[in-house]
């Protein structure tokens, strides 16, 4: 089984050294393709050559790119009857986009965990060589309610799909806003004993500090507590997992937490947090 570690440096970018004083990798980066773009009113594209002009000025050496390929799976828009297509080529051009940098640049497969083609999409990004190091997943934008044993099953099956062809998941886990979706200690459990169990081999990297962009929810410190005290027992389901922080500064009120925050990075452990971002991009969930 070849394994993706989305954390070893090694692996991903041979070559890099570790020492360095400067920033080596930004673990969570999106591109924007004309599609994506006009799906989420926005302006204009977003490439890999932008990306690199950013990464450039930031001093950051390498990002991990995460196609938005999920977000033509979301069920807050009308269903399209070519929705697998517009996501394999939602996944293939930001493959595309990859490949023009391939020193600088990784590339994840996105795809919604619920909708019947996900396996498919996986086993197909897991033989694409700028696909295959990983998997991202969106439980906001495609609406997965982990209270619901058949959604959690579904979910199950992906990350186990993943750990099988050595495929490292990024997963925005916080459920959906735009629905109310309850999110809390309680998800937090779940995910940590029903989906973490499926994919042992593979590192998984939750987004946002286990939230949805700044600290405001109290849901959001309630699901990382179940994660610190799970770290705090040496839980071995905790053995690869990481978190990154990006857009958890910015948004909201997260000042008035900052304090907190930096209380739960210390608990959860510098090891395990995946620290830079340059670039914010906000999708609709």
């Amino acid at each position: 089984m070849k394994i993706a570690f989305l954390i070893a440096v090694g692996l991903l970018f041979p070559g890099m050294p570790r020492d360095s004083s400067r920033p080596a990798i930004d673990y969570h980066q999106h591109l924007l393709s004309p599609s994506a773009a006009a799906l989420g009113s926005l302006p204009k594209t977003f490439t890999a050559r932008d990306l690199i002009a950013l990464l450039d000025a930031a001093g950051v050496r390498r990002a991990l790119v995460l196609s938005l390929a999920y977000q033509y799976g979301n069920p807050n828009r009308p269903t399209a009857r070519d929705e697998y297509a517009k996501v394999r080529a939602e996944n293939d051009w930001t493959a595309q986009q990859v490949a023009q940098y391939p020193g600088r640049l990784r590339a994840f497969c996105g795809v919604n965990p619920l909708k019947n083609y996900a396996l498919q999409e996986i086993a197909r990004c897991a033989k694409d060589p700028y696909l295959h190091y990983g998997l991202k997943l969106h439980f906001g934008n495609s609406d997965v309610d982990l209270d619901q044993p058949k959604q959690v099953a579904q979910v199950r099956a992906v990350f186990k799909a993943a750990d099988e062809h050595g495929m490292a998941i990024v997963v925005h886990m916080h459920s959906s806003v735009t629905r109310k979706r309850s999110y809390g200690a309680r998800e937090a459990r779940i995910f940590l004993n029903e989906l973490l169990p499926a994919a042992p081999h593979v590192p998984v990297q939750i987004a946002h500090l286990v939230g949805s962009g700044g600290y405001d929810d109290p849901g959001t410190d309630e699901a990382l507590s179940v994660f610190v005290d799970a770290i705090g027992k040496h839980d071995p389901r905790m053995a690869h997992v990481y978190f990154d922080i990006s857009g958890v500064a910015g948004i909201g009120h997260w000042k008035e937490r900052k304090d907190l925050i930096a209380k739960r990075i210390r608990q959860v452990g510098l090891k395990r947090v995946r620290r830079f971002q340059v670039r914010l991009m906000v999708v609709r969930r």
